[in-house]
């Protein structure tokens, strides 16, 4: 007969795999990809790197997992803000909300954007900036429907806008920069944006 995990056995488990999930989120968040190790997740949870292994089994196990939580976060708060209003409504807010939530948190945000990673960890960056182009796309579709911005390919415009997004944004957050220093980019990065989709702006 298989062995059967008890519910009390089973919930101390997924509660210690909660634990150092968190943890690892902490030490990315603090140290980019570079400071993440199966020791020092281990270090910051408390327990020892054998206690990781019980959960992941290795550091790109580990990482896949954190990047796919956290850029999933990220692709619903990008896209609840950018799913309703008029086409300047919705890409405002969508490059706001993205970049905004970005440089409050740089190193978080360069891991996730550009820092190098292994192959494992590339292709979930693929997937997080396909999620980003799905909700220009959305906003684009939307805005020709009503007639604001003119026909366009919605894909390769919503393509295009990520990857000027994510190079723009390179620099104010990589390991270099000063937030004290760096002059804020969002307002430029917004009406680029607009423009490129045929947007009119006074300024």
């Amino acid at each position: 007969m298989p062995y059967r995990r008890t519910t009390a056995v089973q919930a101390r488990l997924d509660a210690g795999r909660a634990t150092l999930f968190a943890s690892a989120i902490d030490v990315l968040s603090a140290q980019g990809y570079k400071g993440l190790s199966i020791a020092s997740v281990a270090a910051a949870a408390g327990v020892s790197a054998g206690s990781v292994y019980t959960h992941f089994d290795s550091k790109s196990d580990l990482v896949v997992a954190i990047f796919r939580e956290v850029c999933s976060r990220e692709v619903d708060a990008v896209a609840e803000a950018g799913s309703t209003g008029t086409v300047i409504e919705r890409v405002t807010a969508i490059v706001e909300t993205f970049a905004g939530r970005a440089l409050k948190n740089r190193t978080m945000a360069y891991a996730l954007l550009a820092e190098p990673v292994d192959r494992a960890v590339d292709a979930e960056r693929l997937v997080f900036r396909r999620s980003f182009t799905d909700a220009i796309a959305c906003a684009v579709v939307a805005g020709i429907a009503a007639g604001d911005i003119p026909e366009q390919n919605a894909d390769l415009a919503a393509a295009g806008l990520v990857g000027a997004v994510g190079e723009v944004l390179v620099g104010p957050l990589g390991p270099d920069s000063s937030s004290a220093t760096e002059p804020d980019v969002v307002p430029d990065l917004v009406a680029f944006a607009l423009r490129s989709l045929g947007v009119r702006l006074d300024r």
